[in-house]
């Protein structure tokens, strides 16, 4: 079983082209299965595992306290790992089909307030220096854009447009994607281009964003700079890159932007990702309509 899943990282490597990390989590999942089976069953072929095979595995993850949006995500790898073994020939059948996921309790995105944002970026006080002036302005570019954490510090200099203020973003399995930006953020980008050639030691000029040394930012850095200045403006409890994502797509729906327009900004494959926002839209309308009508 390991080699077909060698095999199958491969192909998520090379022909679907997912990042890295992407490809973990499927081979996480796969060799967590593959050591499942070979401790209880003894190891098997796999054309020889069975639905009741994989329903002992599920039925034990949920004993251990996963949660089912966990479980699900597990269930899903087993799909597409089944699906590529058809394909290539190692099995003639996948016994996913037999398979249904636990119901998963849905939960809205976590957003931050448009009052919160507005404190962020009209009171807070940032440092006068090279971190101060890279944390303001992966702030603004995460609000502003709703570009992933992996986008963000992969952005490079030639990605930004100047002439059409906009940035081309490099996004999951390397599917590109064009983001307008505000004449604000524009300027700030600039000024921040400007700065960074002056930096003492030089710096990386291909990536946009760079540490005080000159040097790419670590993902790491952008959570640590995220929780800082947002426990400074919201008590949400999560507070993360992503939460900004979830606020800038929450504030463009509660706006009145169009969905689909949305999902283009967003990177989504389907509309079904980019619907969950229109719950929190449902939400805030409800709240109005309790706050402001006589009869509510």
């Amino acid at each position: 079983m390991e080699e077909s899943i060698r095999s199958f990282a491969g192909y998520l490597k090379f022909e679907k082209r997912y990042s890295d990390h992407t490809i973990r989590s499927y081979t996480d999942d796969l060799y967590a299965f593959a050591g499942f089976v070979r401790e209880e069953f003894g190891g098997m072929e796999l054309g020889a595992i069975t639905p009741a095979v994989i329903r002992t595995w599920l039925a034990s993850l949920k004993d251990g306290g996963l949660a089912s949006r966990s479980v699900n995500r597990k269930i899903s790898t087993l799909r597409s790992f089944y699906k590529y073994q058809i394909r290539t020939g190692v099995v003639g059948q996948t016994p996913m089909t037999a398979i249904i996921g636990p119901k998963a309790s849905s939960r809205l995105p976590v957003f931050v307030e448009l009052g919160n944002m507005e404190e962020l970026f009209g009171e807070v006080e940032f440092p006068d220096d090279w971190g101060g002036r890279t944390d303001r302005l992966i702030l603004m570019i995460l609000y502003q854009t709703g570009i992933r954490l992996s986008e963000l510090v992969g952005l490079k200099e030639g990605q930004v447009d100047r002439g059409n203020r906009s940035i081309k973003v490099l996004g999951k399995g390397n599917k590109e994607r064009v983001v307008p930006v505000s004449a604000s953020l524009m300027g700030a980008i600039e000024e921040y281009r400007e700065r960074k050639r002056a930096l003492s030691g030089g710096a990386d000029m291909e990536v946009l964003l760079v540490g005080p040394k000159g040097g790419k930012l670590y993902p790491r850095y952008v959570y640590r700079v995220v929780r800082g200045y947002l426990a400074q403006v919201t008590t949400i409890e999560k507070k993360s890159p992503h939460v900004l994502r979830h606020t800038f797509a929450t504030h463009l729906m509660n706006g009145g932007a169009e969905l689909n327009s949305v999902k283009e900004l967003l990177g989504h494959a389907s509309l079904a990702a980019t619907q969950v926002y229109t719950h929190n839209t449902i939400e805030k309308l409800k709240d109005i309509y309790k706050k402001s009508h006589p009869k509510a």
